[in-house]
């Protein structure tokens, strides 16, 4: 079978270990022919290119800056160009291949075009890998408004979003409120169709032994003797910083605690603000790290960081989940109501989830952690995980649901 995958997200290697590389490869090791589209953004420079890398035919297209810091009217325009630019690219670069699955994730929700495009042409299955709800995500947190003037915008973009649910024959979901949901705002959509999908990779075992641990922990300046929680990847507006940073000023004489941040975004500069202006003994804040320093730094630690914005009314599920779950850390969650990720987290028996509008609440949860033996739910963790997040376990699940 032929299948395209479309992302907007930097594809460079197949044998990255990341949600789409992880379960890309699970097609290819099982005899599937896998074709990958992606951008080649303004800003790195580099022009469009064709190449067959570790079994997989990959096609990078120059394009606008989609992604990464770019302000959201440059980002906006080049989602909305992408879809011609792909289409171009297929033309000349797959003209010869029959495909029989197109899958894609979002975001964005601006590939219909291309969509349709390879539907009519091949007669393909498409499945959309829906990892993020837009445009209402950025309703909640007040990036784009319903109403007036402005609701112009939304109302361009939840059309585009409701487009791109009639064309997906399957809409993969990351958890069962990310299903309530979808169905719930889109009742015209056959829910048949909507099923569970979640976030998944092949299990790799990153926890670290006892001495690499003090190694790394006096590599980065890190205490040996304090619980260390830590937080990896965007610092943007879904994460809510004032509430971090409430609750890293209301801890900041913890004695027994030790926070780390690391990661980038737009709202990088007000935490360097809390943390210039303060000088906490017992945190850090580090800018983004290369892949795998992060990968070895995080186990070195000892709890992972959730954190949401306390506004969304949409199911968010982090894909941070599954980097502390094969590091072994359990987790703390500070999340809105409306994700179910709090409850996987403490259904499962590995880590504790409060609202992220109760600083005093999040402190009373450290205080907790600090206190128990981690050990029985680091194996509650990786049992969890080995019984609901693997590749293999989602591949099979979406062979069963296409008919292959």
């Amino acid at each position: 079978m032929n299948i395209l995958f479309m992302t907007i997200g930097k594809m460079d290697n197949i044998e990255d270990h990341t949600i789409y590389c992880d379960l890309l490869r699970c097609f290819r090791d099982t005899g599937h022919n896998v074709y990958t589209i992606s951008p080649y953004e303004k800003a790195t420079g580099l022009q469009t290119k064709y190449e067959e890398k570790n079994g997989v035919h990959m096609l990078h297209v120059k394009t606008g800056n989609v992604t990464g810091r770019a302000g959201l009217i440059e980002k906006g325009f080049a989602q909305l160009a992408i879809e011609q630019i792909f289409i171009k690219a297929i033309k000349r670069y797959y003209s010869d291949i029959k495909f029989d699955l197109i899958m894609y994730s979002t975001p964005p929700i601006t590939f219909c075009n291309v969509i349709e495009y390879i539907k009519k042409r091949d007669g393909a299955k498409s499945y959309l890998l829906l990892k993020d709800i837009f445009p209402q995500n950025a309703v909640d947190i007040g990036m784009m408004h319903k109403n007036g003037i402005k609701g112009l915008l939304y109302r361009f973009f939840r059309n585009k979003e409701k487009k791109l649910y009639k064309i997906s024959d399957y809409i993969g979901c990351m958890s069962e409120a990310n299903i309530e949901y979808v169905i719930r705002h889109n009742p015209e959509i056959n829910r048949d169709k909507v099923i569970l999908c979640p976030n998944c990779i092949e299990p790799i075992d990153m926890s670290i032994s006892t001495q690499a641990r003090k190694h790394l922990r006096a590599k980065y300046g890190i205490p040996e003797d304090k619980t260390v929680f830590v937080y990896g990847g965007n610092l943007g507006r879904p994460q809510g910083i004032p509430f971090i940073i409430e609750c890293l000023e209301k801890l900041k004489g913890n004695k027994r605690a030790y926070f780390l941040i690391v990661g980038d975004g737009t709202e990088f500069e007000k935490l360097k603000f809390f943390f210039d202006r303060e000088q906490p003994e017992n945190m850090k804040l580090m800018s983004k790290l290369p892949k795998d320093d992060y990968d070895t730094m995080i186990a070195a630690c000892d709890v992972g960081l959730i954190f949401l914005d306390h506004r969304f009314t949409i199911p968010n599920f982090p894909s941070r989940l599954l980097s502390y779950m094969q590091a072994k850390l359990p987790v703390l969650a500070a999340t809105d109501p409306n994700t179910d990720i709090g409850k996987v987290i403490t259904e499962g028996g590995f880590g504790w989830w409060g609202e992220s509008n109760d600083v005093t609440a999040f402190s009373k949860l450290v205080e907790n952690a600090v206190s128990v033996d981690l050990e029985q739910m680091r194996i509650k963790e990786i049992k969890y995980l080995m019984e609901n997040y693997t590749v293999s376990m989602v591949y099979e699940n979406i062979k069963k649901e296409i008919g292959l």
